[in-house]
């Protein structure tokens, strides 16, 4: 059983969106500081799928914008960047999706970016175009780890919470995902990716219902 306060306040924000939302379902917590798929079987009953096994998504957007030069927070200075990017000019690993399991790992590829950044003329389209690389990688990864989470969990519905959450290729990417199984994802308005007191106090809330 996972008892983080802090973490159910994340899981549970996209129900202040979608009130009909009935568990089963299987949530992706990304965000700074976690990336963890869980499955929900019941509001207040959590197990743990997978997690990441270093970074989290978050802070692999993070680490790579810096390294990149990009001014801090890199996360959302990175995916502006990949908007000039041309897909498929950079590709990526996507870690951990070549064998089994739920888990994720993010620092070889933030390693694998380092070094086709220092490469590289560092000019401002191989810029774009390595960011626009790394978002594809981290984005797929992250979709094909909630499609084995959700067959693993026998249900179609996923929620993601969490700050990466508010990333424009993920929602559409993970869209896609569930539109392609007849499922659906739920993701919290932007504003309710960060942390703040609404989503405490609501799991809370509905902690004592």
């Amino acid at each position: 059983a996972i008892a983080v306060h802090h973490m159910e306040g994340h899981l549970l924000a996209p129900l202040l969106e979608a009130p009909d939302l009935i568990p089963p379902f299987v949530a992706l917590l990304v965000s700074g500081g976690h990336t963890q798929l869980v499955a929900v079987d019941a509001i207040g009953a959590y197990r743990l799928l997978g997690e990441t096994l270093d970074d989290a998504a978050g802070e692999a957007f993070d680490k790579t914008a810096k390294l990149m030069g990009l001014p801090y927070p890199g996360g959302p200075q990175l995916a502006k960047a990949a908007e000039t990017g041309t897909p498929g000019a950079r590709r990526f690993s996507r870690p951990m999706t070549d064998r089994p399991g739920l888990d994720f790992s993010f620092s070889g590829l933030k390693t694998q970016v380092l070094l086709a950044w220092q490469g590289s003329d560092r000019s401002e389209q191989t810029r774009a175009d390595i960011a626009r690389g790394f978002e594809d990688a981290v984005v797929d990864t992250l979709a094909i780890k909630c499609e084995r989470a959700l067959d693993a969990a026998g249900c179609d519905t996923l929620i993601v919470a969490g700050g990466v959450g508010a990333n424009q290729r993920l929602r559409e990417k993970l869209h896609q995902m569930a539109v392609r199984r007849g499922g659906r994802v739920c993701f919290p308005r932007p504003a309710l990716c960060t942390d703040n007191g609404a989503m405490i106090a609501f799991a809370g809330a509905l902690r004592l219902t």
